[in-house]
């Protein structure tokens, strides 16, 4: 297991730093890669490994030709075994404004790792992070064959995506696997997030907007668990595959943010006001993980519970640090 390499593109979103941080710990060889400069402070969860020989940043934006040659170069040259892919813009309400740059990302972006991808002269497992919010809003469990029905830009950009990575799967021998996950949290994600906003919201007693009536319904999946089901598809996913990866547990988020209020001893009625919902939002959507436990041997292990027991006290600690960062999200190209 020490032998293994990995590289991360898009290491600096809150999925890709708990991932790369869950590998160093199981000692993986990592590779971690962004558009940005490496994120330091608060939100910072590796910084305790970054100087270890089995870990190394290198700053890469996909849509970059040249950053894009060194970085297949890298992995040609190092004869990386897998690449997992967190690289996306990735805001659903926000793709409204500027859908030329989730297309350009999400779309032509792809299509250039792609093309890279082919050219490698070694075997490497490409692992695609994906999301259901290409099914649209479903009221029964999501298979991994059911039809795509998208409802927002975001969503049409992910679905063009994933059928790109199906076609040179089959007709190119590309060796892709696709993991379409609940929502992500946890300790250290960015506070535009429904949950650790709702924490700081608390912690620092100011209002929460909360969109419609709050009745859309998510399932939310942890750490520990959405890095474990990432390296099970490394060992035993096969070619061409879709997995679903989430817990059981659905909540809706009138009901989610109740609960933090709850464990925190903080009124909703105090914290909480309702806004206009956003245009197309998805009602529900829950993931069937039947698949991924049979032929991946994965399993959610962290309830809804324990998880934000764990997300709360981290906010708490980290709570004067927090202050200064933004509570809304800022759009990059």
């Amino acid at each position: 297991m020490s032998k293994d390499k990995i590289i991360v593109f898009g290491s600096n979103s809150f999925a890709g730093r708990s991932f790369v941080k869950y590998c160093l710990e199981l000692k993986y060889h990592i590779t971690a890669t962004s558009r940005s400069s490496e994120i330091k402070g608060a939100f910072r969860i590796y910084s305790e490994v970054a100087n270890k020989k089995s870990f190394k940043y290198i700053k890469f934006d996909i849509n970059n030709n040249a950053q894009r040659k060194y970085i297949f170069n890298y992995i040609a040259k190092n004869r990386i075994r897998a690449v997992v892919d967190f690289s996306s813009q990735s805001m659903v309400g926000e793709s409204w404004d500027k859908p030329e740059d989730w297309i350009r990302t999400n779309c032509l972006g792809k299509l250039k790792l792609i093309e890279n991808l082919l050219n490698l002269q070694h075997r490497i497992k490409f692992i695609r992070i994906s999301t259901p919010e290409v099914y649209g809003s479903n009221n029964r469990s999501i298979l991994e064959n059911d039809k795509f029905s998208p409802s927002t830009p975001y969503a049409v950009t992910q679905a063009t995506a994933d059928n790109l990575f199906d076609i040179y799967s089959k007709f190119k021998n590309l060796n892709v696997i696709n993991l379409k996950f609940a929502n992500f949290y946890g300790p250290a994600q960015q506070l535009y997030r429904i949950i650790p906003k709702t924490i700081m919201c608390i912690l620092l007693k100011k209002k929460l907007e909360i969109h419609g009536k709050g009745s859309s319904i998510r399932s939310f999946i942890f750490p520990k668990d959405f890095c474990s089901s990432i390296i099970k598809a490394i060992k035993y996913g096969k070619k061409g595959e879709i997995y679903n990866i989430s817990s059981t547990e659905t909540v809706s988020i009138k009901n989610l943010v109740k609960k933090i209020c709850k464990k925190m001893n903080y009124p909703f009625n105090k914290l909480a006001y309702f806004s206009k919902d956003r245009l197309a939002k998805d009602q529900k959507y829950l993931l069937n993980s039947q698949k991924a436990q049979k032929y991946l041997s994965w399993k959610n292990q962290i309830t809804l519970n324990e998880g934000l027991d764990d997300t709360i006290k981290w906010y708490e600690k980290n709570r004067s640090n927090l202050k200064i960062e933004e509570f809304k999200y800022k759009h990059k190209k």
